[in-house]
């Protein structure tokens, strides 16, 4: 399944504005319903997070989560990942813990797909 990407800045705060949003230490996922058959994602990390190495590492392993988890998300949702500001020294796993956790929060896991 190809993952659609949310590109454009109106779209981001379209979610931000209208979606629901559950939230962690590492993690904050927006979630807001689409008409859609299909599920868009974006990724957002701040500077908060660190320089700008540290901004593409984090932005790689969330997308990397995203990706690896994207037949458990059902579809008709747009979703926004966005860091925290201490989520620069966490490790793939726990960043994809957290994704995994607060998409199941949203009620956008489908189960038995683990």
């Amino acid at each position: 399944m190809k993952i659609m990407k949310l590109k454009k800045n109106r779209e981001f705060l379209n979610v931000y504005k209208h979606g629901a949003y559950y939230a962690d230490k590492t993690l904050v996922v927006y979630i807001l319903k689409n008409k859609k058959d299909f599920s868009f994602f974006g990724a957002a990390v701040g500077k908060k997070v660190g320089g700008s190495v540290v901004r593409s590492r984090v932005t790689r392993l969330i997308k990397e989560a995203v990706r690896r988890n994207i037949g458990s998300v059902a579809p008709g949702f747009d979703i926004v990942v966005l860091a925290r500001a201490g989520s620069g020294a966490e490790s793939y796993s726990r960043i994809e813990d957290s994704y995994l956790r607060l998409i199941k929060r949203g009620r956008v896991f489908l189960t038995g797909t683990e």
